[in-house]
């Protein structure tokens, strides 16, 4: 989705850092295997979260939705040496796929994968996080906030991933359209909620940055 006209998206593109060959094969394997590819961050969005990353400079970092590991590898090139990232799906048939680019890039030590529930599995954290991203299915996004915020260290962030949904969060909404009411409930969340700063970025589908107090 541009918000920018293309020629000019073109412009952005060509003048980020480029994404490292590892991600650029992970990318090909994906759109040659795997349902609906469009669900990786792509490369623009991925140079974006790894500067994030690498900003923050995580000791640990939680992803919620995997998908085939992009973002992953991309957040977790900002941990700290003795970082570690865990990152939940359901999609248990994906396992092997992510695994294998995790243990191709520097990181595979490093990242813990989970497979299940992310309502059930973040509770069974006894972890404190500096970083979290959210990027899986959207009528859960108000409960994943719920369930982390108070996992999180001060100063630690939260990304949000689609919060913009093709722009359907300004259209009329029907009631049966869970995805987008749900992120209108988490977007208003966001902002009045009195635990976090937050700042919402219209890149690609959109990106909310939200510090914790």
């Amino acid at each position: 989705m541009h918000f920018i006209p293309e020629a000019l998206d073109t412009y952005v593109v060509n003048h980020t850092e480029k994404e490292p060959e590892l991600l650029e094969r992970l990318t090909r394997e994906t759109y040659q295997k795997i349902l609906q590819p469009r669900m990786l961050s792509g490369p623009y969005q991925g140079r974006v979260l790894s500067m994030l990353s690498k900003l923050i400079s995580p000791k640990h970092i939680l992803e919620i939705g995997t998908y085939t590991g992009y973002s992953a590898l991309c957040l977790a090139e900002g941990m700290k040496k003795e970082g570690v990232l865990h990152t939940i799906d359901i999609n248990e048939e994906l396992e092997d796929f992510q695994r294998k680019y995790f243990d191709l890039s520097p990181y595979g030590h490093q990242i813990y994968q989970h497979i299940g529930n992310a309502t059930e599995i973040i509770p069974s954290l006894n972890i404190k996080f500096d970083l979290v991203f959210i990027d899986a299915d959207k009528p859960n996004y108000p409960k994943y906030f719920e369930l982390i915020i108070d996992k999180m260290n001060p100063g630690g962030i939260i990304l949000s991933d689609n919060v913009l949904w093709s722009g359907k969060v300004i259209e009329e909404v029907a009631k049966d359209d869970l995805s987008t009411n749900a992120l209108l409930t988490y977007n208003k969340l966001l902002v009045e909620d009195k635990r976090i700063e937050t700042v919402l970025l219209p890149i690609r589908d959109g990106l909310t940055i939200s510090r914790v107090l």
